[in-house]
């Protein structure tokens, strides 16, 4: 969010349905994806920019699949995008996450993960990115969890290049 801001981008920040304070109820990706496809209708309505899309972790998972294919998305951003799931016993939740459809997205992706990520192993995000169409990019931030915790700021300078090559901002 900071770094879109810092170029001057509006931002949106959301909570899926049944998250905080949001109404509805969770359903593993389902709704989400409406939740995002809702989202870039209301960013439309306020703003006449093309839309950069970014999320991290389920919120990447769902939002990609909601912004690949809508062509008032012209970027793709996934932080910590998990390329494994681990089923959540408690709630029910076993999250099966499928990226096929990035096989024939033409537009710019940049995918940022700890080294560390439990959900995105060595290899496995590597074989997402890879099957990806172009143009693509994947920055593993050293010793990066899935949180980036310690890592904000290579997390940021990432994006911040990125953009900056692929935008031709800043």
């Amino acid at each position: 969010m900071k770094v879109l801001n810092s170029f001057g981008f509006p931002v949106l920040r959301f909570n899926f349905r049944g998250t905080g304070l949001s109404q509805g109820e969770h359903t593993n990706g389902l709704g989400e994806v409406e939740d995002v496809r809702a989202a870039l209708d209301w960013l439309e309505r306020e703003f006449t920019l093309p839309i950069i899309f970014a999320g991290f972790s389920f919120g990447a998972a769902v939002g990609l699949r909601a912004a690949y294919a809508d062509p008032r998305v012209s970027t793709l951003i996934a932080l910590g995008l998990p390329a494994v799931a681990v089923a959540d016993r408690s709630n029910n939740d076993d999250r099966v996450y499928d990226f096929e459809f990035l096989r024939q997205c033409p537009k710019p992706k940049l995918f940022v993960s700890g080294s560390r990520d439990q959900f995105a192993p060595p290899g496995k995000l590597e074989a997402l990115v890879n099957a990806s169409a172009d143009p693509k990019k994947l920055v593993r931030i050293e010793a990066g969890d899935h949180f980036f915790e310690g890592r904000l700021k290579e997390m940021r300078v990432a994006i911040e290049e990125w953009l900056r090559e692929t935008l031709a901002v800043g």
